[in-house]
């Protein structure tokens, strides 16, 4: 695989201001680009914060490019574009239920996600509705990494996690008891759809192609060097174990990442669509998707 280079110059001498995870799976693909080895890519001024944080600056409009929840877009599309790359999609990467007990009942059961504008609960609610006739109980929003010790000291009966607590929630004493995208997969055929790039339409064409151009661009470099952007990688990823970080480099940097492609858009549009038709968010207009 080789990286194509850029030639132009950037359109822009102002630095696009972008919000992406500390996750490894960002850092992986963002690290190229934030770093000015990507000729004719647009300066970035990037901030880190998780995806619960970045679904609302994408809402308020506080950003001019940002890694978001797929689930955010029915209610940012208006005023920002979603680029064909960059993204995470894939197979066998779902968010996963946990219990304590395995094999449990959580009808009528305290559920604790990491949001309710995620990706993660679109595909949650779709699952409860398909396989829980009589629905869950209290839905409780708590950060993310507390969703683990929370289900092992009876706080909560379950809770849906994400990212690298796939690899980890057996430290926990917990069990398995769904994976999301294993059921979304087996109802759809379709790859899961989790997290979105998103940048200002205010751009423009020319300047919205161009910054698609030099991630995709990013995506490849990263690939043809995995070591390059290791240092940007570990500095960010929290203390993560460097395997578990590149087990979840391999799970969400895949053929997607680089561009959506047909059944990529198809799984962003039934997911949005499903979602619609269970009330969860507005409807998607025709064009919605459509880049730039």
């Amino acid at each position: 695989m080789t990286t194509e280079p850029l030639t132009a110059e950037p359109l822009t001498t102002e630095p696009l201001k972008i919000a992406y995870s500390p996750c490894p799976n960002d850092t992986f693909v963002f690290d190229a680009v934030a770093h000015g080895r990507i000729p004719g890519a647009p300066a970035l001024d990037v901030t880190f914060a998780d995806i619960d944080l970045t679904n609302g600056m994408a809402e308020r409009g506080e950003f001019d490019v940002l890694k978001v929840s797929y689930a955010v877009l029915p209610y940012v599309l208006d005023d920002y574009a979603l680029l064909p790359c960059g993204g995470a999609l894939g197979r066998g990467c779902g968010p996963l239920v946990l219990t304590r007990e395995p094999d449990a009942d959580l009808t009528g059961r305290t559920v604790a996600v990491p949001s309710e504008k995620s990706t993660a609960y679109l595909l949650f609610r779709l699952w409860a509705a398909d396989t829980l006739p009589g629905g869950v109980g209290e839905i409780v929003v708590m950060p993310f990494h507390e969703i683990m010790p929370a289900v092992r000291d009876g706080k909560v009966d379950a809770g849906l996690v994400i990212h690298e607590a796939r690899f980890t929630y057996q430290n926990y004493g917990l069990h398995k008891l769904a994976d999301m995208g294993e059921h979304w997969e087996l109802t759809t055929g379709l790859p899961i759809p989790l997290g979105a790039i998103i940048a200002r339409r205010s751009l423009g064409a020319e300047a919205l192609t161009r910054l698609a151009e030099s991630l995709r661009a990013s995506v490849r470099a990263a690939w043809d060097d995995p070591l390059a952007s290791r240092p940007y990688v570990m500095a960010h990823a929290q203390e993560m174990d460097p395997a578990v970080a590149d087990q979840h480099i391999g799970l969400y940097v895949n053929e997607f990442t680089a561009g959506l492609g047909e059944d990529g858009y198809a799984a962003v549009r039934g997911l949005l669509t499903r979602a619609a038709a269970e009330g969860l968010v507005p409807p998607l207009g025709p064009d919605a998707l459509a880049f730039p």
